[in-house]
C-alpha cells in the first residue's frame, strides 16, 4: 500500500483529538467502489476528504457514474 499522503498540516480529528494518519480506505458511490489513500482517524476510523478532492476528482466520477 502507497502511503504518500502526509498530515503536513497536522489535522487531528475532532472527536478523539488525535492526529489523522493517511489510511487505505474504499470510497462507494452508486454501487462503485474505489479503492484511495485519505487521512483518516486511527481510532474512529473517520476518514477526512479534502475539499479538492471532493469537488474535483470525485465530483468528476460521480458525473460519470451518474451519465451510465
Amino acid at each position: 500500500m502507497k502511503e504518500e499522503l502526509k498530515n503536513e498540516d497536522g489535522l487531528t480529528c475532532v472527536k478523539c483529538h488525535v492526529l489523522l494518519e493517511p489510511r487505505k480506505v474504499h470510497i462507494t458511490y452508486m454501487k462503485s467502489t474505489f479503492p484511495a489513500v485519505l487521512l483518516a482517524c486511527p481510532r474512529c476510523q473517520e476518514v477526512y476528504v479534502p475539499e479538492d478532492l471532493a469537488m474535483g476528482k470525485m465530483l468528476e466520477v460521480e458525473k460519470t457514474l451518474e451519465d451510465k
